[in-house]
């Protein structure tokens, strides 16, 4: 009679070899659920920023009140410009806004200044209403109260030349804040001036 003789040693090598083949899956399972979890949160990341910034550029933006000009030599010489936050926006500082002024003549980039250079390069802020604690007022105003209410002001003489806009004349200027929000204003200066010392544009 034949005894099968089986080699207990030989065995035990394979129990551990199966062990080490088990542990580095479980290590390269767990390398590679690490990467995924910070990949994972780093796009959640990215898209919450984008969503915000994306937010921001739709509500963080002007909203103007009325647009006025005043009349001097036959020329709409200045333009006042009454804004307030839109709906649902933050703050906004208005000494970092933008200005983009198009007229036939050619178009400006205009940036906030404390008083006017006359070099037509530059626009400066009154405060019509404060309800943000004189939150408007240089260096740095600020529109942080629904309420709050400040004037633009534009010396067309100097950005367009000639004394400034003339009878039938258009503009168009984009007004871009900080945070990327922009609104578009259009003035049409009326046929006639004639006899007028301001006009609504």
């Amino acid at each position: 009679m034949l005894t099968e003789l089986t080699n207990d040693d030989d065995r035990g090598q394979v129990g551990i070899g199966t062990l080490i083949v088990f542990i580095a899956m479980v290590l390269v399972a767990a390398i590679a659920a690490g990467v995924l979890i910070n990949t994972a949160g780093f796009l959640q990341s990215s898209a919450e920023e984008t969503g915000q910034q994306s937010s921001d550029q739709v509500t963080n933006r002007l909203e103007v009140v009325n647009q006025v000009g005043t009349v001097t030599g036959g020329n709409v010489d200045t333009v006042d410009i009454t804004v307030k936050k839109a709906p649902g926006a933050g703050n906004i500082d208005l000494s970092t806004t933008i200005l983009q002024f198009v007229h036939s003549s050619g178009s400006s980039d205009l940036t906030y200044a404390e008083t006017d250079s006359g070099n037509g390069e530059d626009f400066t802020v009154t405060s019509v209403q404060d309800q943000g604690g004189n939150s408007i007022q240089d260096p740095n105003p600020v529109l942080n109260d629904p309420a709050d209410r400040a004037k633009i002001i534009l010396d067309t003489d100097a950005i367009v030349g000639n004394g400034g806009l003339a009878e039938g004349d258009t503009a168009t200027i984009q007004m871009n804040t900080q945070s990327g929000g922009t609104t578009q204003v259009r003035l049409v200066v009326p046929e006639t001036l004639s006899g007028n010392s301001a006009v609504s544009l």
